[in-house]
């Protein structure tokens, strides 16, 4: 399989129906031709060729009818690019499922923000760990303040494409890079990864902050704390603290606090309305990855032992380990310490 930049009319394919998998699904399609989106069954790839509209995306929403939708099959191992963009809880078995029909040479993107549970990996560990680190060099992380709707709606948006081999996220930028979806390369890959998963923590913090309508100077003030605590802990599981401050760092974290689209930003609000945690997860067609981020993030911290005290606070939150009103007096009792 040659280089991307030498192939002319790329084959791409997208692994995950969900909203942000359709939104790049689409958003690539205005530019190339050969995309395939793979849902989880045939059932479901059938009912999104006959409607053309995805309802987790919304209504208004076309699917391009240049997308094929099909299940995962053998036709992976005849793509130069695949994106995986599905929830951080299921990628590992996505991962596995695409695993017998993968061919070496293909590029590898992880859409997904979140860090597994128990393992407390990130995606790119997840890939190289289950396809052998031979394909080290051929993964990507894409990440950054990337609302799927605005994103879709072709709505000016950037974002960030991190990968140890730095030629692999220059061949991936010249394939998704375009004026309204601007994409920058980074080797940061650990930075990259850490800024989008944990910005969803501060996020739903965000929410109960706007829920209790603490007001903008408690908001401001929580959120640099959070942009902090998230930086500590990348810093010791081996990031560059630039990257945190760069779009897939302070970028999503200010999309993502201050957004009516954000999920993480919607959960905190009703948090924060008294609605139980297990309520508001049913109620919701999307995942919000930062309710299983918070656990995992305080897992981590405890094994490169960093203090995150709003992410714990966040956690305990939604574990019912503290109300509301005890974390918060919990936070607000600390000790105010040199900045």
């Amino acid at each position: 399989m040659e280089k991307l930049e030498n192939i002319t009319k790329p084959k791409i394919g997208i692994v995950g129906t969900t909203s942000w998998g359709t939104a790049l699904s689409i958003i690539i399609a205005r530019n190339h031709k050969n995309i395939t989106l793979f849902s989880r069954s045939i059932s479901e790839a059938n009912q999104l060729n006959k409607k053309r509209i995805n309802s987790k995306l919304g209504e208004n929403i076309k699917i391009s009818n240049n997308i094929m939708i099909s299940n995962i099959n053998n036709k992976i191992n005849k793509l130069d690019l695949i994106i995986i963009a599905v929830p951080s809880q299921k990628f590992r078995e996505n991962v596995l499922q695409i695993k017998k029909y993968l061919n070496p040479q293909t590029l590898i993107v992880s859409a997904t923000k979140g860090l597994e549970k128990n393992t407390c990996k990130r995606m790119s560990e997840i890939l190289e760990e289950e396809l052998g680190s031979s394909v080290s060099e051929k993964i990507c992380v894409l990440s950054g303040p990337n609302l799927a709707l605005e994103v879709v709606t072709q709505k000016h948006s950037s974002t960030v494409l991190a990968s140890k081999n730095i030629s692999t996220a220059t061949q991936i930028q010249q394939i998704l890079n375009s004026k309204e979806f601007r994409a920058y390369t980074n080797s940061d890959i650990i930075g990259v990864e850490l800024g989008g998963a944990l910005k969803n923590i501060i996020a739903l913090g965000a929410g109960i902050c706007d829920g209790l309508k603490v007001g903008d100077n408690a908001k401001a003030a929580f959120i640099t704390r959070g942009l902090k605590e998230i930086t500590r802990l990348a810093i010791s599981v081996g990031a560059n603290p630039e990257t945190l401050s760069g779009l897939s760092g302070l970028g999503d974290l200010i999309a993502t606090c201050s957004s009516t689209l954000s999920r993480n930003h919607s959960v905190g609000e009703k948090l924060a309305q008294g609605i139980d945690i297990q309520t508001i997860q049913q109620s919701m067609i999307h995942v919000a990855e930062g309710i299983e981020t918070a656990s995992v993030a305080v897992q981590l911290a405890k094994k490169f032992d960093v203090e995150l005290p709003i992410t714990t606070g966040i956690n305990s939150i939604i574990q019912k380990e503290l109300s509301l009103t005890e974390a918060i007096s919990k936070l607000l009792d600390r000790n105010p310490l040199h900045e």
